[in-house]
């Protein structure tokens, strides 16, 4: 069996991937590496998720990458125009050449005793090898084989079509057909207006409401910025004010929910038709951000309310017939076809099993370090986006510590480094700190938060930020090298 060696094994060819690639080689030139993507095409989620009307959910000038800028007009992008946008930045850059697609990672297994990493995969139905020094994870946070749906009873019954948004069929045709959406998140909010254009009658099913901001889907004052300075420093500015504004309505609505709530009904007033019951479909039980707002750009989901194309059930389901739902109100919503978009499965690591010496570990039993590496594990590296704010904002950050700490590593020859947690033990909160469902049903999925650094993980991109300009590299770590082990076993 052929084994294929390199500096970095990185897994996962989406925003993360490439961003590890760029970083990495940036600060280390000559380092080599290889991208495994499971799937035949860039993009990770982007690519992963069709379903009409995917789009972003945060600004595009914050999701980009810093150092690509995105030369559309909009600040929300639409999916295709997203993954477009990665596959022709791992062109221009030469990352392209470095990812082997259809490449299924099953386990990764470090060798103390030559400070390696043996990466295990299914490649074209045959098992390939790979090893090297450095592992980095971009396969993002949850399952991307199977999505979550609740056992709704008789859903056995139903005499129409099912499909999860996680895995959209490409000929699914809805058009003139009596659509039920069940769910709430951001995948429905994005879902409902572009089913509606077509579909003859779209309802959202919830059990209770989301918070909904609705923001332009281009901005003016970017846009005629972008006009008059230079491309590079114009997409910073666009990268930081959206960044900013975005963190400004997360830091409003933890220190003045009430403000928020009255903010965000307004909005609601304004776009819905007069009269509608805006408290019974769009007013939350919980504080806004205690589950992540929903953007709608140009109040596209009020906007199809008031015009007839889409109606909003806040109901809960008793039990699926042949023809549609019955609910416990005692409504039937008659559907052709029922969209669950009930949410995710967490999963650490992508699944995959790591093992230290042959000996396998579990990423929930270990604290996170700098929210990129994990207690006690050499030379391993996984990103994790933001809950409040654009992904690639810490990805970035990610991408950038991991070049940094390669770039001392091999200043110093050093062949292995940890984090290593010492002294007193470490009391343990929550690593997301909002109260989604696919977070509620599984709460030990990840690795552990503590509650002092560099082992809390925040969910604050500023606070991040300044903690990284002033980052020492060496804190809480420990270094060693592969010949000096074997010197000690001798």
């Amino acid at each position: 069996m052929s084994v294929t060696d390199v500096d970095v094994v990185i897994i996962g060819a989406g925003i993360s991937g490439l961003g590890a690639a760029y970083r990495i080689t940036e600060r280390n030139p000559g380092t080599s590496y290889v991208i495994l993507e499971r799937r035949d095409q860039i993009g990770g989620t982007w690519d992963l998720f069709r379903y009409p009307g995917v789009r972003s959910d945060s600004s595009i000038f914050t999701l980009c990458f810093p150092w690509e800028p995105w030369t559309g007009q909009e600040r929300v992008a639409d999916g295709a125009d997203i993954r477009d946008y990665l596959s022709a930045t791992a062109g221009k850059y030469g990352i392209d050449r470095h990812i082997q697609f259809n490449t299924h990672v099953r386990s990764a297994d470090w060798d103390s005793s030559t400070d390696t990493w043996t990466v295990t995969a299914e490649r074209d139905g045959a098992e390939t090898t790979y090893r090297g020094r450095f592992v980095f994870f971009g396969s993002g946070y949850y399952n991307y084989d199977e999505g979550y749906t609740p056992d709704f009873p008789g859903l056995n019954e139903f005499g129409g079509t099912v499909v999860h948004p996680q895995h959209w069929p490409s000929n699914l045709d809805f058009r003139d057909k009596k659509v039920v959406v069940i769910g709430s998140g951001a995948t429905a909010m994005s879902l409902i207006p572009s089913l509606a254009e077509k579909a003859a009658k779209v309802t959202m099913l919830q059990r209770s409401p989301t918070y909904l901001f609705s923001a332009a889907r281009t901005s003016k004052p970017t846009n005629a910025v972008r006009k008059v300075l230079p491309r590079r420093i114009s997409h910073l500015f666009a990268r930081q004010s959206n960044a900013l504004m975005e963190g400004v309505i997360w830091f409003l609505a933890r220190k003045t929910p009430g403000f928020v709530k009255w903010w965000i009904r307004r909005i609601a007033l304004r776009y819905l038709p007069e009269g509608y019951d805006v408290d019974t479909h769009f007013k939350p039980r919980y504080n806004p951000w205690d589950q992540r707002l929903c953007l709608i750009p140009d109040a596209d989901l009020y906007t199809a309310i008031g015009e007839g194309r889409a109606e909003v059930v806040t109901d809960h389901i008793d039990h699926f017939d042949s023809t549609g739902i019955d609910l416990t109100s005692g409504r039937h919503l008659d559907a052709d076809i029922v969209v669950t978009a009930t949410g995710l499965q967490l999963q650490a690591l992508g699944g995959v099993t790591v093992s230290i010496d042959g000996a396998e570990i579990k990423p929930q039993d270990r604290f996170v370090y700098k929210a990129h590496m994990l207690e006690d594990v050499p030379n391993l590296f996984w990103c994790v986006g933001y809950t409040n704010a654009s992904w690639t904002l810490r990805a970035d950050m990610t991408a950038r510590a991991t070049a940094k700490l390669l770039a001392h590593m091999n200043s110093l020859g050093y062949t292995h480094a940890y984090p290593h947690l010492s002294g007193e033990p470490m009391p343990e909160k929550p690593a997301w700190d909002i109260q989604a469902g696919y977070v509620l049903r599984a709460p030990h999925a990840l690795p552990k938060s503590g509650i002092k650094r560099p082992w809390n993980v925040r969910q604050n991109y500023f606070a991040d930020a300044i903690d990284y300009r002033f980052d020492r590299v060496e804190e809480a770590m420990v270094f060693g090298r592969a010949e000096e082990k074997s010197a000690l076993a001798g």
